[in-house]
C-alpha cells in the first residue's frame, strides 16, 4: 500500500519504439486486474526516453491498442493525474533533480573514462574468463574535481555507487525470494553522456514519484532488480513488491517471434480476433482461473486474479486456442453487434448501402445469424456471407468431383421446376417440397441436397440448406440451380 494514497499503485511503462506485443498487452492486463481487483490505480507511463526509436506513431498505436483491448488506465497520457506528465521525455528536469541530489549526497558520482578504455576493460575481461565489471577508476574522485573536470567540458556519465559485499534478496511475489551476490553488480551507469537517463533510474524515480506499491512485469527484468533495489534505496524510499510474470514462448519453446504468426495486438485486431478473446486468451498465459475453465470474461477475472497463482513456468503460445477463445465470442455476439464490426466491409464491396431499408437490415441480421456459428473470425464474416450477394463463379473443385455427377443435372433442374411453384417460399415449403421430389426420385436425401448446396453456394458447407434458399429467395435459387445443371451438362461433354 502506499503511504501517500492508502492503496495498490500499479503501472505500465511501455517504451514507443514498436507496436503492442503480445508479451507486453499481457503484462498490462495483469497490473489492471490487479489493480481493479484492489480497488487501486493502474498507471500508463511512456518510456520514450529513447529519442532515435521512440515514434509518434508507435505512440498513438500503443495506446490505441489499451484502448481496444479494454484496458483503461487511471493516470496517464490524456487522462493525466497527480504525478503527471507521464511521457518520461517530459520529465528529464525531473531526472535531473533527482541525480543532482544523490550526486550532493555522494551515491552517484561522474564517470569520464572513455568507451574505447570501457570496451577494452570488457575485452580483457571476457578473455580471462571473469564477468565484465567497471573497475571504478573514477570512484575517488572527490566531488571538486568532478566538478572542475565537468565545467571543463569533458564528457562522462554518471554511476551509482553500489555494494561489492554482501546479498541483494528480492521478495518475488510469484517466484519467492531471489538472491543476488552483490559481487556481480558494478557501479553502474544511471546517466549517460548523451545526458539522458537510464533506463534503470528513469524507472526507478518515476516509481518512487508515483508511488507505485507493486511492480508487475515480464520475467526477463527479474536480473535488473537488484539495481533496481540499489537506486530505490539511494533514492531512500521503500522498494515496490516485486511480481516477475513468466515468459511466453512459441509451441517449440523458442522465443516467440513473427515467424509463428501474429505477434502484435494491431495484428490480432485486423486478423478478426474480438479484444474480448484476446484479453481472455492473455490471462490464460501463465493464470489458471481454475476447474479447468478456459473462457473467462474479464469481470470474472478480475475477480479471480491473484498474483500468487500465476505460474512461475513459461506460457506457451497457441494460436488454436486463441481462434477457438474467439470462435466462442464470436458465437455469442448479437447479429447487430456482428454487422456493426462488419458493415465498412460490406459498404466497401458494394453489398449494402449507408442507409439500408428495415426489411434488408432485417435480412442481413439473419444472414449474419446463419454465419456466425461456423465463423471463427470476424474477418471471415463478410467471405462467408459472399453467396447471398453474389452468384458462385465457380464451384468447391473437389466438392464438383464428387456431387456434380451427369444425371445430376437432371435433378438440378427437376428440383429447379419443383421450386418455381413453392409458395410461399418458407423453410418448412422448401422442405416439403424438396423431400416429395427425393422421394419421387427414389433417391437419398443427400444425392439432391448436396449438389443444391454447391449449386447455390459454390461450397460444400454453410448454414442449414433450407434456411439459406430462403434468404437467397425462389427466383435467385432457381436460376443458380439451372445454370449449374448447364455447368455439368457442358463439363460432361468437355
Amino acid at each position: 500500500m502506499s503511504a501517500e494514497t492508502g492503496q495498490v499503485r500499479v503501472r505500465f511503462a511501455p517504451s514507443p519504439t514498436g507496436a503492442l506485443h503480445i508479451g507486453g498487452a499481457r503484462t498490462a492486463y495483469f497490473n489492471w486486474l490487479f489493480a481493479r481487483k484492489h480497488g487501486g490505480v493502474f498507471v500508463l507511463r511512456i518510456d520514450d526516453t529513447d529519442r532515435q526509436r521512440s515514434t509518434e506513431a508507435s505512440y498513438r498505436q500503443i495506446l490505441d491498442s489499451l484502448r481496444w483491448l479494454g484496458i483503461t488506465w487511471d493516470e496517464g497520457p490524456e487522462v493525466e493525474g497527480p504525478f503527471g506528465p507521464y511521457r518520461q521525455s517530459e520529465r528529464l528536469s525531473v531526472y535531473r533533480e533527482q541525480l543532482d541530489r544523490l550526486w550532493e549526497q555522494d551515491k552517484v558520482y561522474a564517470c569520464f573514462c572513455s568507451p574505447e578504455k570501457l570496451a577494452e576493460e570488457r575485452e580483457q575481461a571476457q578473455r580471462e574468463g571473469r564477468a565484465p565489471r567497471y573497475a571504478g577508476h573514477c570512484a575517488g574522485l572527490s566531488l571538486e574535481e568532478q566538478r572542475r573536470r565537468i565545467a571543463a567540458g569533458e564528457p562522462h556519465a554518471f554511476r551509482l555507487r553500489t555494494a561489492s559485499t554482501g546479498q541483494t534478496v528480492v521478495r518475488d511475489v510469484i517466484r519467492g525470494e531471489v538472491t543476488f551476490d552483490n559481487r556481480e553488480l558494478d557501479d553502474f551507469i544511471v546517466w549517460k553522456t548523451d545526458g539522458m537517463p537510464t533506463y534503470h533510474f528513469a524507472s526507478c524515480v518515476d516509481d518512487a514519484l508515483m508511488h507505485i506499491t507493486h511492480v508487475i512485469r515480464a520475467e526477463e527484468h527479474l536480473s535488473n532488480t537488484p539495481r533496481h533495489v540499489a537506486l530505490f534505496q539511494a533514492l531512500g524510499v521503500q522498494p515496490p513488491v516485486f511480481a516477475h510474470v513468466p515468459m511466453i514462448l512459441a509451441p517449440d519453446r523458442s522465443k516467440l517471434s513473427k515467424r509463428h504468426g501474429a505477434t502484435s495486438v494491431e495484428e490480432y485486431r485486423e486478423q478478426g480476433i474480438l479484444p474480448e478473446a484476446l484479453v481472455n486468451y492473455l490471462l490464460l498465459l501463465g493464470f489458471s482461473p481454475g476447474e479447468d475453465r478456459e473462457i473467462v470474461s474479464r469481470d470474472e477475472a478480475v475477480q479471480l486474479f491473484d498474483l500468487e497463482r500465476v505460474a512461475k513456468h513459461a506460457a506457451v503460445y497457441d494460436v488454436k486456442k486463441l481462434e477457438w477463445i474467439n470462435a466462442h465470442y464470436v458465437h455469442n455476439m448479437s447479429p447487430d453487434a456482428l454487422l456493426d464490426q462488419i458493415w465498412p466491409e460490406l459498404e466497401g464491396r458494394g453489398w449494402t448501402g449507408p442507409d439500408p431499408a428495415r426489411e434488408q437490415l432485417a435480412w442481413l441480421r439473419t444472414a449474419v445469424e446463419f454465419a456466425r456459428e461456423r465463423t471463427r473470425t470476424v474477418r471471415d464474416l463478410p467471405d462467408m456471407l459472399r453467396y447471398y450477394f453474389e452468384a458462385p463463379e465457380s464451384y468447391d473443385e473437389k466438392g464438383a468431383r464428387k456431387h456434380f455427377r451427369p444425371e445430376t443435372a437432371v435433378r438440378l433442374q427437376a428440383a429447379a421446376d419443383r421450386l418455381a411453384d413453392v409458395r410461399p417460399f418458407g423453410a418448412v415449403e422448401v422442405e416439403k417440397a424438396f423431400r416429395s421430389l427425393i422421394s419421387d426420385l427414389g433417391i437419398k436425401g443427400g444425392d439432391l441436397i448436396h449438389p443444391t448446396r454447391l449449386a447455390l453456394t459454390g461450397v460444400t458447407v454453410g448454414p442449414g440448406l433450407f434456411d439459406v434458399m430462403v434468404l437467397l429467395g425462389r427466383d435467385e435459387c432457381v436460376a443458380r440451380m439451372r445454370r449449374a445443371a448447364q455447368w455439368i451438362e457442358l463439363n460432361a461433354q468437355s
